[in-house]
């Protein structure tokens, strides 16, 4: 692995307090808890998770950088989504969940303004107390007039009628991880070895885990090799059917990092989808640095459309289809010599639309209900059948 910078005196004061509630924890569960117990810890424990902590994640002071810190050309592009739904449905709010540094709605904010299609009403779910009040003090200066913008503890109350934006977002829920050996399915645990934290294998044990491994393996094409390791999700599910409960009429824009299952699982992804981000340095390893760093699991789209009963998928496309449908190529006027403005453009449209970038491995999923009109960023190509 790449050597790591090493982090400052006061967050490795967090991270040992952290990491001392985490092992009182696994002495009260038979010395280790599973990965997704782990990784709800790591991330959202009170006042010292990663989430939940102070500290700069996004951008270059931050681990890493989401599509709307790169260009605001993406929030833009979102924009237009927007503004053809609330046309459609003749108004309604917009719910974004998870709003990061507050990016994507101060563009997203001012486009809509641009194309006349303000909503009244902005909800910011936003479950990191420090991330909801740098938003607030930053919207607070960004945002149009003619707009009330509200932060959230919760989803809202049946009845919502608009857009919820979700960008990377489902791939932060806590998945376990398993392994696949010749005797059958294992989970992985975190444990303890002397002053470092361990992975454990034993038989499944968390609720609901083996059924789901066993009802996963009954939908691939094939057995998985052995030795095989990967992640499943059990939150994604419920946390949809929940979304359905809230939105009565409306869309869902899923942005993330995913496959579809039959890629997800593919016999040569044996090492599976885990990834940490520390000072923009990429390496797989959960149970270091435990607090100081983003731990992410890509989605399985085909069990999030599966859970969406409640729904009609209505589009599963790329980052970069969608970007293109919506306009990111006529959205810029390249300067007519080349100098840094035009450098920097082509690098914010080359990092969001190139495959070896974003453009493929961040999927696109609307979940629509009572609205049947094409939706416009899904119009360049339709990957559902890949579900």
């Amino acid at each position: 692995m790449t050597a790591l910078p090493p982090p400052d005196t006061e967050s490795m004061r967090v991270s040992r307090e952290l990491s001392a509630q985490i092992r009182c924890e696994m002495n009260a569960n038979d010395g280790a808890i599973s990965f997704a117990r782990y990784m709800v810890l790591a991330l959202y424990a009170p006042g010292l998770g990663y989430y939940a902590a102070g500290g700069r994640k996004f951008g270059p002071q931050g681990d890493f950088v989401t599509a709307p810190e790169i260009s605001p050309l993406f929030s833009r592009c979102v924009a237009r989504q927007v503004a053809q739904v609330l046309t459609r449905l003749g108004g309604g709010g917009v719910l974004e969940i998870g709003a990061g540094t507050g990016a994507l709605s101060a563009v997203l904010l001012r486009e809509l303004d641009a194309l006349d299609c303000l909503p009244p009403r902005y909800l910011i779910l936003e479950p990191s107390p420090d991330l909801a009040e740098r938003q607030q003090s930053r919207l607070s200066k960004e945002t149009p007039a003619g707009v009330t913008l509200d932060w959230l503890q919760d989803l809202p109350p049946p009845g919502f009628e608009g857009v919820v934006i979700a960008n990377e977002v489902l791939d932060a829920f806590p998945a376990h991880r398993f392994r696949v050996t010749p005797e059958g399915f294992e989970e992985a645990f975190v444990g303890v070895d002397g002053d470092r934290f361990c992975w454990v294998f034993r038989p499944p044990t968390s609720p609901g885990l083996l059924p789901a491994l066993e009802t996963l393996a009954g939908k691939l094409n094939g057995p998985l090799p052995t030795p095989y390791i990967s992640e499943i999700r059990l939150s994604h599910g419920p946390w949809v059917e929940e979304l359905a409960r809230r939105v009565q009429r409306g869309v869902v824009l899923l942005f993330d990092y995913g496959y579809p299952r039959h890629e997800y699982y593919h016999p040569q992804r044996a090492q599976g989808t885990l990834n940490c981000y520390y000072r923009h340095r990429l390496h797989d390893d959960p149970l270091i640095l435990t607090g100081l760093q983003d731990i992410s699991v890509h989605v399985d789209f085909t069990a999030v459309a599966e859970a969406a009963s409640d729904f009609q998928v209505a589009g599963f496309t790329t980052q970069a289809d969608f970007l293109i449908a919506t306009g990111i190529t006529e959205m810029v006027e390249m300067p007519a010599a080349v100098d840094a403005e035009a450098l920097d453009l082509a690098r914010q449209i080359r990092i969001l639309t190139l495959p070896g970038e974003m453009g493929e491995v961040i999927k696109v999923m609307a979940l629509t209900r009572d609205v049947d009109d094409a939706l416009v960023g899904f119009a360049l190509r339709d990957h559902r059948p890949r579900l």
